[in-house]
């Protein structure tokens, strides 16, 4: 190659060479922005997480809850069902058991008397007859013992079928049992993290006055839905005149009956913050029962609402007609269904913690003509 040609090639090289390492550093600075972008998002996520309403947060944890209880009582009830069938099984094993025991050592008696016999055994008990009527009488006797060794070696092989099935079925359901306990076990564990969730929620709140300030701003907010809901059910009951079996319900003060067995635990009225001295208004009472109890409706009427409501948890609502409606909160189970007719005692539901922030109870709330009244006031017994 001349010397001019060397020239030109080192000077195409220093050209490009630059050109290509511009092109990595552009490269290198879109993957840095975009990490950068990514780390933003990241942390907006985390933001708007933060920012979500405490109640909403209260809500998503215990839907879960609900679900893994759900699943935690279907698990039991699959344990229980394993456990009883084989509790069913074993004695029935050890029957069978038994049975081709006594039936082996009558077949083993058999055998040992065959053997002792020999081969012309049967011929010898034939030919020592002493008349043809006598052979004919030990030859019948002879059919009759072989039919007999016959009915014993299959009744033999069939009882150790029955034992082998029942051996099967038994470890079969041992398998299930071990199954559903281990089932049981994980969801036990699940149950336990999302309660650990909801007490983190909990233990921000009391730890954080900011945060306590803002759950009680969403609890009031709550309290102003529940009852704006309460007036619209209650506008909806007027136009469409339903005629709900509760009327003279005014004049049932202090004889209702009360919606659980349990004292109240937290009262009706005004409650001050020993720390702020700020004043909130407690619309209904808490009950101190316990969970699973079945709650009662405390008079006739009609269901208007049953589900969930953020801030109560599961709660119904029952239309007692002259204005009145009742609310039943932090429940578990709901066994009834909006526009069902109930009768006073029907069950309602049963007692749970959700929308609780204070683990199980009833909240009970007493509406006339849509503001609350002091529901102690009204029961028997209050």
């Amino acid at each position: 190659m001349s010397r001019r040609a060397l020239v030109l090639a080192a000077a195409l090289v220093l050209t490009i060479v630059p050109h290509s390492l511009r092109a990595q550093d552009r490269s290198d600075e879109l993957e840095r922005l975009r990490e950068q972008i990514e780390r933003s998002r990241e942390r907006v996520g985390a933001h708007e997480a933060d920012e979500r309403a405490l109640l909403e947060q209260l809500e998503e944890v215990d839907r879960s809850l609900q679900s893994v209880v759900r699943e935690r009582r279907e698990a039991r009830e699959v344990v229980a069902t394993a456990r009883a069938r084989l509790a069913d099984l074993e004695p029935r094993l050890e029957r069978a058991k038994a049975t081709l025991a006594t039936t082996q050592r009558a077949l083993s008696a058999r055998a040992v008397a065959l053997y002792r016999g020999g081969e012309i055994g049967p011929l010898r008990v034939l030919f020592s007859a002493g008349s043809l009527a006598d052979l004919l009488a030990r030859a019948s006797a002879l059919r009759v013992l072989v039919r007999h060794d016959a009915a014993l070696v299959a009744r033999h092989g069939e009882e150790r079928d029955r034992l082998a099935a029942l051996q099967a079925e038994s470890r079969a359901a041992l398998a299930e049992r071990e199954r559903a306990d281990a089932e049981l076990t994980r969801v036990a564990a699940r149950l336990e993290a999302e309660r650990a969730g909801k007490g983190t929620i909990l233990a921000r709140v009391r730890e954080d006055r900011t945060t306590e300030r803002r759950l009680l701003l969403e609890l009031e907010q709550a309290a102003q839905a529940l009852e704006e809901t309460i007036r619209t059910l209650g506008a909806r009951s007027a136009r469409e005149s339903s005629g709900v079996a509760g009327s003279g319900f005014a004049g049932r003060q202090g004889r209702l009956r009360r919606p659980v067995a349990a004292a109240v635990a937290a009262a009706f009225g005004r409650v001050v913050d020993p720390e702020f001295q700020t004043a909130t208004m407690r619309n209904g009472v808490d009950f101190a029962a316990t969970a699973g109890t079945p709650v009662a409706t405390v008079a006739p009427g009609v269901v208007r609402f049953a589900g969930w409501f953020r801030g109560y948890g599961r709660i119904v609502i029952v239309d007692h007609g002259d204005g009145f409606h009742t609310v039943s909160g932090h429940l578990d189970e709901i066994h009834v269904t909006v526009d069902d007719p109930v009768e006073e005692g029907q069950s309602l539901g049963t007692v749970g913690e959700t929308g609780s922030l204070g683990g199980p109870s009833l909240y009970f709330e007493l509406r006339r003509d849509g503001r609350p009244v002091d529901p102690e006031r009204w029961l028997a017994g209050g």
